[in-house]
């Protein structure tokens, strides 16, 4: 079942993911109405706890949003963040970035994730992706990005997988702030330790992993 819709999640919690019970929770999640897969996101430094799934839908994205993953935050008794995006927009352009979900190949498995979101509405059939992507492509440990499109937002935004945490950390402290700087928009960026989440992830069919 292809995934037509992304989630992103991130609940405000510090919890090492050696002590996140990601056996249970993988169950709970898989069973989910439309649920394809999850790549399990552990914060660096904060040890924050969240991922990217996708769904068949974005009804079924949004209903994960509205019902399963604000019980879950309740549970845990911490604040929480969810976004929404329709990939359909953004699936060329993340193709073209050996994004796995669109047919990219893995060649080397992540060690670390960046996400970033821009605070701007446009609508990514406006949005420059064919003059940023040759630059993408240059960045020093990039593996594949898969582009972001926020649902009624029109938020820019992407998770770009890096071979290394330190090339990881370059491209969000030193490079995307330019980026957004020419864009005179405000931004969010969250860098992820892959390493530490690998299994977490292969058990929800992650596509990230060799």
């Amino acid at each position: 079942m292809p995934a037509n819709a992304f989630v992103y999640t991130e609940l405000q919690a510090s919890v090492p993911f050696t002590d996140v019970p990601w056996e249970k929770l993988n169950a709970a999640i898989a069973a989910q109405p439309g649920f394809v897969d999850k790549t399990w996101f552990s914060g660096l430094g904060n040890h924050s706890v969240g991922g990217l799934y996708g769904f068949a839908s974005v009804d079924d994205a949004l209903l994960y949003c509205t019902d399963f993953f604000p019980a879950l935050a309740r549970d845990f008794g911490v604040a929480q963040t969810t976004r929404v995006f329709d990939n359909q927009a953004t699936a060329e352009a993340s193709a073209a970035m050996d994004a796995p979900h669109f047919g990219g190949r893995v060649t080397a498995e992540p060690r670390a994730f960046v996400y970033t979101e821009v605070q701007v509405a446009v609508p990514f059939e406006n949005a420059p992706w064919q003059d940023r992507n040759p630059v993408l492509r240059r960045q020093k440990g990039l593996l594949s990005k898969i582009w972001l499109s926020g649902h009624n937002t029109n938020t820019l935004g992407g998770l770009d997988a890096f071979d290394t945490v330190e090339n990881a950390l370059d491209f969000a402290i030193n490079e995307f702030p330019k980026t957004t700087a020419a864009m005179n928009a405000a931004f969010y960026t969250r860098v992820f330790d892959a390493r530490v989440t690998e299994a977490a992830s292969r058990g929800l069919n992650s596509p990230y992993y060799l």
